[in-house]
C-alpha cells in the first residue's frame, strides 16, 4: 500500500534558520513522534526506529535512514528510509524531498513524502493509511517549528544558533489522538459536502 503526500506549512521563521535546522539530521528525525536516530554510520547514513502506538498495542519498526541529497542552493533535503518491524511481519518505507521557501522575513517548509507498507501493518491501516500520515506530517511540522522557534529564542541570549535538546518534545504517535484526529477530519469532509 502507498500513500504520495504534497504539502506546505508556513513557519514563523528566516528561510535561512530553517534551513540551518532542516540540515540536522539527529533533530529533524526527532521531530517525527515515536521517531528516533539510534546511531550514526556517516554523514549521509543512519539507523534508527520508530514507535507507533495504537490503543493497547505497539508497533516498532527498525531500520535505515539514506540522506539521498542535501542541496544547500535549493535548500532542499532529500532522505530515503526502511524498515521493518521487530517481528519481522511489516515493512515500511518512505522517500521524503522537504525544501524551505522565503516568502519575504518568514518561510514555508514545502515537503513531499511517498510511504509504503506491507504485510500485516498495511493490513491493519487500510484505508487509513491515507489520513494517518497526514496527521503524522502536522505532528512533525509542529515539532520542527516548536524546535525553530526554541532555537531562535536561545540564539540571542547564549550567542549559539543550536537549540538546546529539550527544547522539542520527543513522543510516540499517539495512535488515539491520531484516530481522533483521523476521524474529525472526515466528519468534516461529510458535513461540508452536506452543507455545499
Amino acid at each position: 500500500m502507498k500513500v504520495v503526500l504534497e504539502k506546505v506549512f508556513p513557519l514563523a521563521a528566516t528561510a535561512d534558520s530553517a534551513w540551518q535546522l532542516l540540515q540536522d539530521i539527529e533533530t529533524v528525525a526527532g521531530c517525527m513522534p515515536g521517531a528516533k536516530i539510534t546511531e550514526r554510520i556517516d554523514a549521509t547514513h543512519y539507523k534508527g526506529t520508530i514507535t507507533v502506538r495504537l490503543g493497547p498495542a505497539t508497533m516498532s519498526f527498525k531500520g535505515d535512514i539514506e540522506v539521498v541529497n542535501l542541496d544547500a542552493a535549493a535548500r532542499s533535503l532529500h532522505l530515503v528510509g526502511k524498515g521493518t518491524d521487530l517481528t519481522g511481519s511489516s515493512a515500511a518505507s518512505m522517500d521524503l524531498v522537504a525544501a524551505v521557501q522565503a516568502t519575504g522575513e518568514t518561510c514555508e517548509l514545502t515537503g513531499r513524502s511517498e510511504a509504503t507498507m506491507s504485510g500485516k501493518a498495511a493490513a491493519l491501516g487500510g484505508r487509513l493509511m491515507g489520513p494517518v500520515a497526514d496527521q503524522m506530517l502536522k505532528q512533525f511540522v509542529a515539532n520542527f517549528a516548536a524546535r525553530l522557534q526554541a532555537q531562535q529564542t536561545a540564539a540571542p541570549s547564549s550567542g549559539s544558533a543550536t537549540a538546546p535538546a529539550s527544547a522539542a518534545p520527543h513522543s510516540e504517535l499517539n495512535g488515539l489522538a491520531l484516530a481522533w484526529a483521523v476521524l474529525r477530519d472526515w466528519l468534516r469532509g461529510i458535513f461540508s459536502r452536506k452543507t455545499a
